[in-house]
């Protein structure tokens, strides 16, 4: 049995929780989430928490049980604070900007890239090169932000490219002349 899956998600004041059948919707200050589930597990909210339950003993109801309480934890944690990522830009002449629900990001390339913002996201570019991604949906979140970040992933030699903020890129020393 998952330890993960043991752990009661709390629901804070403000927060509903609905299950229905292969249905979860959580609602809460920051808009509404929806998630499907398989039959390998059993939903419970008792209260003011909700248990995750494996249906069976089979491997595939264990693997799934820590699983479903992770994400519907991820969604009451959504529709209450939200997620976001932050992205730095760094190159000479590399910047980004946000006109109306696209990001135009130049990268060094002869063409400027241009990416649809989706919707439920919200993103803020300033002029130093960093780059806000937010929503309440995490996998949204995470998904574009690799998205934006495999346009110009970060090289080791000069560390230009779109990295992570919390990311650390190793350097390498560059070529010297060996006699």
């Amino acid at each position: 049995m998952s330890k993960i899956g043991k752990l009661p998600v709390a629901i804070p004041a403000g927060v509903t929780v609905k299950v229905e059948p292969a249905l979860v919707t959580v609602k809460g200050p920051k808009g509404e989430l929806k998630q499907d589930y398989n039959a390998n597990v059993v939903i419970e909210v008792q209260g003011n928490k909700v248990l995750v339950k494996p249906a069976n003993n089979s491997k595939a109801a264990s693997a799934a049980h820590g699983l479903y309480r992770n994400l519907i934890h991820d969604m009451v944690v959504g529709v209450t604070e939200g997620f976001s990522k932050s992205l730095i830009i760094t190159g000479v002449g590399y910047r980004a900007e946000v006109q109306g629900k696209n990001l135009v990001m130049n990268l060094g390339f002869s063409n400027d890239f241009i990416a649809v913002i989706p919707e439920g996201l919200t993103v803020t570019a300033d002029a130093q090169g960093k780059v806000t991604i937010a929503g309440i949906n995490k996998q949204q979140v995470g998904q574009f932000s690799a998205e934006i970040r495999s346009l110009r992933k970060p090289e080791p030699y000069k560390g230009k490219g779109i990295r992570y903020e919390t990311e650390v890129i190793r350097r390498k020393v560059g070529k010297t002349g060996v006699k």
